[in-house]
């Protein structure tokens, strides 16, 4: 049966209220005709304590050889200096970078000044406990502030930090722990999820048993519950974080510098650890969230992913921090304690972005029906998002007419963990839109169609361009590299089929296409 999407023929054209979007389509043009000077334009969005001396480095596959990326060698910075303390010293010091809403109801508003104390506190921390760089910190914690704020630690001493979704097993925080080498787990008494405190500590006791590379578990109180506690092993955020100094140098690290380890999802194997760099990664995360959702001084956005994810890693955490937004961060389900939490998110903070998943656009239309409750004033929306899998064209249309007043841009990106960001998306101020498709490759990228075995229906050329490319897996070669490879050369499996008017109707999840050290591996962007 032919898929639905491809005979879609429904189009938008871009919007008139996008004139002044911050990439135009100029912006294809200038990359195609110098893709590495595209994205060293890029880089230097960014602050760099030294410049590099060479752009692009690729070495590419030959036989059994592991083929490699680098980029921006020589130049060195400080991702989080880059998210936070460059926003304070331009005198952003007072506006909002985090507004954190919690299941209960309870509410933080974080300013950049704010944010920088705690960042620093928890750095100092980091530091006292033995951490340096290199070192791996994996964070089992809900979306809190304090998720980010110990992220954005690991990031300014240079420690390599690795993420995993609160609500995981005992069995898969162990192995997160055992891969990585972790010294340190960073973990909460408990959390809140659908209404109930649930205690979390024992899990990640069991998590922790008897691994010798594991010297201290760092626990944040959020539900107050009683946990089980391990002296000379476990300590209290409140403790050595709160207690820090507020005042933290940061030095710079080399662009190459692993940041964070993400894992796929294991749904076809065991999960596989990939590895992102400092200067290359945050370069794409911070032009990609800038392009493709236009990001503006007085945007408020909220992406609703949970922290663990790489669609947060990049639109919750380094890419909407790097460009001095406010956005909303929400640690709950949005059934609770009603359906219609989300409706009052958005209103309540004046949210200007929205980025969702199609699972939830869907769900929101078997709870909602046709049309959205009343009540709700969600006109300061000017943007909407999509990720994590296909969105059909039918729930498309439902969130562009409901969330979008008939008239907002949907910004439908296809990405995967191995590309850091997104690799197929529209312009909002450029981009015809099709329902159901994810429209075209972003200025800096290109992709291809290959054929079920792999092979290239049309030639294409084999050097992978985008910053964000990476040439290893953790504990494996090749990893990223062979994401970035496929989508030059045609290692992964078909995603969709360029349509007449060249857009890219993906019809499958991201997990079930690239090949990761030899295997077919699930990573998403969920």
């Amino acid at each position: 049966m032919t898929e639905a999407r491809l005979q879609e023929s429904r189009a938008y054209a871009a919007p008139a209220g996008f004139v002044d979007a911050n990439v135009t389509a100029e912006a294809y043009t200038r990359a195609e005709s110098d893709p590495v000077g595209f994205w060293e334009e890029a880089a230097r969005r960014l602050d760099w304590s030294e410049p590099w001396h060479t752009a692009h480095e690729w070495d590419p596959p030959a036989g059994d050889a592991v083929p490699a990326a680098r980029w921006f060698v020589g130049g060195r910075l400080n991702v989080a200096v880059n998210c936070v303390d460059r926003h304070v010293e331009a005198g952003l010091g007072d506006k909002i970078a985090l507004h954190f809403e919690g299941e209960p109801g309870d509410r933080i508003p974080v300013t950049y000044a704010d944010l920088l104390r705690r960042v620093s506190r928890a750095a100092n921390a980091l530091t006292a406990l033995g951490i340096g760089p290199g070192d791996r910190v994996v964070i089992y914690l809900p979306v809190l502030v304090e998720t980010i704020v110990i992220t954005l630690a690991c990031a300014r001493i240079g420690a390599v930090h690795s993420l995993v979704f609160g609500g995981f097993s005992a069995e898969a925080v162990r192995f997160r722990l055992v891969d990585t080498g972790a010294k340190l787990l960073v973990t909460s008494d408990g959390q809140y999820r659908r209404g109930a405190a649930t205690e979390v500590k024992s899990t990640a006791d069991i998590a922790a048993a008897d691994l010798p590379a594991l010297e201290h578990v760092l626990v944040l109180r959020r539900t107050g519950q009683d946990v089980p506690w391990t002296d000379g092993r476990d300590v209290w955020w409140h403790d050595v974080v709160d207690t820090a100094s507020p005042v933290h140098l940061a030095e710079s690290f080399d662009a190459e510098h692993p940041l964070f380890i993400i894992y796929t999802s294991g749904t076809t194997g065991k999960p596989k650890g990939l590895v992102h760099t400092s200067g290359g990664y945050l370069t794409q995360a911070s032009w990609a969230h800038w392009a493709h959702f236009d990001a503006k001084a007085d945007d408020v956005h909220w992406c609703t992913a949970d922290l663990a994810w790489v669609t947060a890693h990049t639109y919750e955490i380094y890419g909407p921090l790097s460009n001095g937004l406010t956005q909303v961060i929400y640690e709950g389900t949005p059934d609770t304690p009603h359906r219609e939490r989300h409706l009052e998110i958005i209103e309540r903070y004046g949210v200007t972005v929205y980025y969702t998943a199609p699972t939830l656009i869907r769900t929101f239309m078997t709870w909602f029906g046709v049309e959205l409750p009343a009540g709700h004033d969600l006109t300061t929306l000017r943007l909407l998002g999509t990720v994590g899998e296909a969105i059909n064209p039918e729930a498309w249309v439902w969130f562009r007419r409901n969330f979008g007043r008939d008239e907002l841009p949907v910004i439908d990106t296809w990405w995967q963990s191995e590309t850091g960001a997104a690799m197929i998306a529209p312009l909002p101020g450029v981009t015809t839109l099709k329902p159901g498709s994810a429209s075209v490759p972003l200025p800096g990228i290109d992709v291809a169609v290959v054929d079920e075995r792999g092979e290239e229906v049309a030639p294409v050329d084999p050097e992978p361009w985008w910053s964000g490319v990476r040439g290893r897996g953790w504990r494996a070669p090749c990893g990223a590299i062979r994401s970035a490879t496929a989508i030059r050369t045609g290692r992964r499996m078909p995603v969709g089929a360029s349509t007449a008017d060249s857009t890219w109707p993906v019809t499958v999840r991201p997990g079930t296409q690239t090949a990761t050290s030899g295997f077919w591996d699930g990573s998403t962007t969920s």
